[in-house]
């Protein structure tokens, strides 16, 4: 507290702390409460066009502290005035002495940025904002060091603590007495008075740490005990073990309130979906034994559990299909339920903690199909649920043979990891995991898989293409028991001839991404993409769909956007080839729009042409003509707009990513002129 002090008032290790001064400063009678109010002036490192529109050089702060000499507390608080009214921001720290070591300090720090408006640059404000907190506290442990450092240099290694002046009245603590008696009953009470009283041995034992938790600091250790004692005295149900505890604090760097926080979260999730008790009554469905290409292979070098997903083989969009997020979830949960008490055996086994696994994910045959963007969802959300309930038991990650069209999945999924997790993370390109610092680094060569020019047979199924029979509607999905997430991601529509189905997507910034993925359940469609700088029409029903209102499915529907009046190439251009889609076929693709506007994506009825050779229609079509059904095609859609800065630069990998389609797909289409790709699956 005593360095603090000293940063005032200005501080050369904080260029943009001008100056301050002090506007007012008390202290209580018995000088135990000292309080100093200050106005601080920075000199933000703006951009100088932002200063000039805002109209100001310097940005002022109002900042209190309150030292409590008694408690050995130190509270600061700041808010800005410069721009109150447009922007707040809210600071608070603390410094305050270890409740159970008095030679250590604790210190906690927090802060919110409330942006009503700023002359239109809210984003730039928002970005620079961050930009200054996350350097300021990063600079924060250097700048207390250095007056810790100046106070030994001058001789000051010991601050006197405040003692309350002798002629003050101090209160008088009423004593406990405690009957002495022989008496066993008597005895016991005492015992129990005293241990009410007296401080409780909340050390754990040396041989109990090195044996199940591994090393701990005296201030890990203590935050281990004092959570869990929380738990005890408050929480109703199930006390997690000390190793998951431990892991929850690890995730939060021991911060208490935070670890708190997200482990309560997590209890009540857990309890809420009895997840303890997912071992025993999940049973995998047999699509899952058949095609997911993962499962457990002895352990690593470590001795921690090896999992291996060999993701490249896996048919991700059959499997969503199939099965739905749900069970794919509670899959995943029950792989990493399993990863937990892996991990009990082998700390048995090894004699040492083992708190966590490795996993090896073997990329091989990763295309485009794989990044399917309902598949890339649901995995999103798998990620978030593991991350938020499974924190700090990946050990390491290794990802081998990646391909090129790897950045593109890299940069959808990467945000959504958790910064300390993603540093664990080896990624190897083509062969490289067969050199110096390669799998041998972290496996023996003994378990080493056969796929992976190992000797190890290794049972994780080879997976393939989920076949279509297994494939389930939106609705069936939709009337499941989904107690996890709710909401479907498809839309279903019926075509008819003579009335096409249309999308709508508006465009604010070129260079973005529209994705779509479609099945053709029923009949032949014509996708086309158009583009246009008028908003279409009100979307409105065919009166055709009242025709054939007795076929139209639950859930489908029929939507013009296309005015009859406009005119192709006048009024709206085509942007993409027509694409032919037969019944049964599924169609993943994307394109990089080069202007902003209106883009529509339409589904059409697909008439077969006539012979060329006579005017006289072919029996097939006459036959198709007398049937009502004929007139009707149905397809399911998903449809997303990506934003050009969530690739990071991976734009050029998105569209040249048509060329990584493989072994997964049977026939592709794409139009390099408009700078898209699309695949089409039988």
């Amino acid at each position: 507290m005593e360095a603090y002090e000293r940063r005032f008032p200005t501080c050369h290790l904080i260029p943009m702390f001008v100056d301050s001064e002090v506007l007012e400063e008390t202290e209580s009678e018995d000088g135990s409460i000292h309080q100093v109010q200050r106005r601080c002036k920075l000199d933000v490192d703006a951009p100088r066009l932002l200063k000039r529109i805002a109209g100001v050089d310097y940005v002022y702060f109002s900042q209190e502290n309150t030292l409590n000499k008694r408690e050995r507390t130190l509270h600061i608080e700041s808010h800005n005035e410069t721009f109150s009214n447009r922007v707040i921001i809210h600071e608070l720290c603390s410094y305050s002495a270890h409740p159970e070591n008095d030679d250590w300090t604790c210190f906690e720090q927090s802060a919110s940025l409330d942006i009503k408006s700023f002359f239109g640059f809210e984003s730039t404000v928002e970005k620079m904002a961050m930009k200054q907190y996350a350097s300021s506290i990063k600079k924060g442990k250097e700048i207390i060091e250095f007056y810790l450092n100046q106070l030994e240099e001058e001789g000051i290694s010991h601050v006197p603590r405040w003692t309350p002046s002798l002629d003050l009245e101090l209160p008088v603590t009423p004593a406990v007495s405690i009957p002495v008696s022989t008496d066993a009953n008597d005895h016991e009470i005492a015992t129990a008075i005293n241990n009410d009283l007296g401080t409780p041995d909340d050390k754990l034992d040396a041989d109990y740490i090195k044996r199940y938790l591994g090393d701990l600091t005296p201030l890990q250790e203590s935050c281990l005990i004092r959570l869990r004692q929380w738990l005890q005295e408050s929480h109703k149900g199930k006390i997690p073990k000390d190793e998951h505890i431990l892991r929850f604090l690890r995730a939060r760097d021991f911060n208490m309130e935070k670890a708190r926080e997200i482990l309560c979260q997590s209890l009540t999730w857990r309890k809420q979906h009895q997840v303890d008790y997912l071992l025993e009554t999940w049973t995998s469905p047999q699509v899952l034994n058949d095609y997911y290409t993962g499962g457990w292979h002895h352990h690593d070098k470590e001795g921690r559990p090896l999992y291996i997903l060999r993701l490249g083989q896996m048919d991700t969009k059959g499997l969503v299909r199939a099965l739905g997020e749900e069970s794919l979830l509670r899959h995943v949960l029950s792989i990493n339920e399993e990863g937990l008490r892996r991990c009990e055996e082998n700390t048995k086994v090894f004699g040492r903690p083992i708190s966590c696994w490795t996993c090896l994910v073997d990329l091989e045959g990763l295309n485009m199909r794989h990044l399917w963007r309902p598949g890339v969802k649901a995995l999103l959300r798998i990620i978030e649920v593991v991350e938020a309930n499974y924190p700090e038991t990946l050990g390491r990650l290794l990802i081998l043979r990646a391909p090129r069209v790897f950045p593109v999945l890299w940069t959808l999924v990467s945000p959504f990891i958790d910064e300390n997790t993603r540093k664990k993370f080896l990624i190897y390109a083509g062969n490289d995991y067969q050199g110096p610092g390669g799998l041998l680094d972290y496996i023996d060569k003994e378990v080493i898989p056969d796929f992976l020019g190992g000797e190890c047979m290794c049972e994780v199924p080879e997976g393939g293409l989920v076949p279509k029979s297994l494939y389930r509607t939106a609705e069936e999905l939709e009337n499941e028991d989904i107690s996890l997430w709710t909401e479907t991601i498809y839309q279903s529509a019926s075509v008819f001839k003579g009335a096409p189905h249309e999308v709508v997507i508006e465009i604010i910034d070129a260079s973005s991404v529209i994705t779509w993925d479609f099945d053709v359940c029923k009949g032949d469609v014509v996708f086309h993409l158009y583009h246009s700088k008028r908003a279409p029409q009100t979307p409105r029903k065919d009166p055709l769909v009242g025709q054939h209102s007795s076929i139209t499915t639950p859930g489908g529907n029929n939507v013009q956007l296309i005015d009859k009046s406009w005119t192709l190439g006048l009024d709206y251009s085509m942007v993409e080839s027509p694409l032919t889609c037969k019944e049964g076929e599924s169609v993943q693709g994307s394109h990089v729009t080069r202007w902003p506007g209106f883009y529509i994506l339409q589904w059409k009825f697909h008439t077969m042409p006539g012979s060329a050779s006579t005017n006289l229609p072919r029996v097939d079509d006459v036959l198709a003509s007398l049937q009502v059904s004929s007139h009707k095609c149905k397809v399911m859609y998903y449809t997303e707009v990506i934003g050009s800065e969530d690739f990071r630069g991976s734009m050029t990998s998105l569209e040249s990513s048509h060329s990584g389609f493989s072994q997964l797909s049977h026939a592709t289409s794409s139009s390099n002129h408009s700078q898209s790709s699309s695949m089409i699956s039988r």
